[in-house]
């Protein structure tokens, strides 16, 4: 990085969570060791945990994910981490060659290193590190800022930073997410309820002050006034729950085996927390729940994809990108 040899380009690392480099069971032991280790996602003392992970979990896990990421994975791919390269290319496109949109994965492959790598080879000297976690957490945002800051503990020369924190309130991302569920009624119809579904994380994460619960309050709340659906239509729960600790409540399967008992038969899902479709969005909530819904007595089951790289979403993106790079772009 040299400041004489005139301006340099702008980097915007654009970080997702994360896929094994195949369906096998070795890879994906190794993207759950990964994971699984980061302190972030399990908060217990490593003394305590590691054994846990390595004599029971990383023994057992890995088949029964690697069955689960056989039923989506595709020709070209992890889908998230086909998704999120789309999303960089159109987001780079939205803003422009002053910026280079470089996606990266919190675990696995591209990793974040290497999309560091690749920006310091492009001469960046000012960073955006946008995680796509529109609801702030400890066990994602937080995360993928220390796994960038790890990174830059071995630069020489570090660059300029900014952090996308969230953006859970956003009027394009809810804007977004409104004319996704309006796209999906055109061609489906409406349901008798719709469930806002957000990954879970363990309750005492929230207790200790992680505001991500309040912030998918906020989100269902908005988005549910954008469609102009009553109280009594919809409902926010929490998936993906891992471990034997209390989680985030009310859990998606838990409401959706008890919505026919209520008499409510068709029902649709959406999962405003993911902006990519994914292993927890195409397999758990898309198979699983619905095998779930409907052994339960519930008779029509949909699954709403998320925004993916709808254009509206990358508008959305590229809104929020501008926003935290101002003053830089102007330069």
């Amino acid at each position: 990085m040299d400041p004489s040899s005139g301006p340099s380009p702008i980097g915007l690392l654009l970080v997702n969570l994360g896929s094994p480099d195949s369906p096998e069971p070795a890879d994906v032991r190794r993207y759950l060791a990964e994971f699984l280790q980061d302190p972030r996602v399990v908060e217990m003392p490593r003394w305590r945990w590691l054994p846990i992970l390595h004599g029971v979990v990383l023994n057992v896990r890995p088949r029964r994910s690697a069955a689960a990421y056989r039923k989506i994975w595709t020709e070209e791919g992890s889908p998230l981490l086909l998704h999120t390269r789309r999303q960089a290319r159109a987001l780079a496109s939205r803003l422009g060659g002053a910026v280079k949109v470089v996606p990266a994965m919190r675990y696995g492959n591209p990793s974040i290193a290497a999309g560091l790598a690749e920006l310091r080879k492009a001469g960046c000297e000012r960073l955006l590190v946008f995680p796509l976690y529109p609801q702030y957490s400890a066990t994602t945002t937080a995360s993928a800022f220390d796994a960038v800051t790890k990174e830059l503990r071995n630069w020489r020369w570090i660059p300029e930073l900014r952090l996308v924190n969230q953006y859970y309130e956003d009027d394009g991302y809810l804007d977004a997410l409104a004319a996704s569920v309006r796209d999906f009624h055109a061609q489906e119809g409406k349901a008798e309820a719709t469930l806002f579904s957000f990954h879970g994380i363990p309750r005492r994460y929230a207790d200790q002050g992680d505001p991500y619960p309040s912030q998918c309050r906020r989100t269902a709340e908005r988005l549910a006034a954008r469609l102009e659906l009553p109280p009594e239509r919809w409902r926010l729960s929490y998936q993906s729950r891992m471990g034997r600790e209390p989680w985030l409540e009310p859990a998606t399967s838990a409401i959706l085996e008890r919505l026919p008992r209520e008499g409510v038969k068709r029902v649709e899902v959406l999962c405003p927390g993911f902006a990519a479709d994914c292993l927890e969005t195409l397999e758990e909530i898309a198979m699983e729940n619905r095998d779930r819904f409907l052994a339960a007595g519930g008779t029509h089951y949909r699954y709403i994809p998320c925004l993916n790289d709808r254009s509206d979403h990358i508008d959305a993106l590229a809104a929020i990108a501008r926003r935290h790079l101002g003053g830089w772009l102007n330069e």
